[in-house]
């Protein structure tokens, strides 16, 4: 059995994902602290909720994603490449994060779960 965990979730995802949310404690800079099931699943949707609408570099990918701990949002942005579900670009002095066909396929499978 999964244990719940407390996590930072940005508010957009916390509303579009709601069954991962067991608990709603305050809102603190556009991210709701919670009490959450399924944390791994969540904090792959977590990153690739914010690339649905464009592209991202590094620093905005992680500050946006609210993964506070820097090792695991590398675990988890590693784990969305070796899958495919992100694709990584660099650009000048900067590294670009894309989502791919494969993971909006993956974002969209918990986004129309009531279809």
């Amino acid at each position: 059995m999964m244990r719940a965990r407390l996590t930072y979730v940005p508010l957009e995802v916390a509303d579009q994902f709601g069954d991962f949310i067991i608990e709603r404690a305050e809102e603190i800079l556009g991210a709701v602290k919670a009490r959450t099931r399924d944390y791994s699943t969540l904090s792959l949707l977590k990153l690739l909720y914010q690339l649905r609408g464009n592209p991202m570099t590094f620093s905005d990918l992680y500050s946006k994603s609210k993964i506070r701990m820097k090792k695991s949002f590398l675990n988890y942005l590693h784990l969305c490449v070796d899958y495919n579900f992100i694709k990584k670009e660099p650009k000048g002095s900067n590294v670009i994060y894309t989502i791919t066909d494969k993971g909006r396929i993956m974002l969209n499978l918990f986004m129309q779960k009531g279809n």
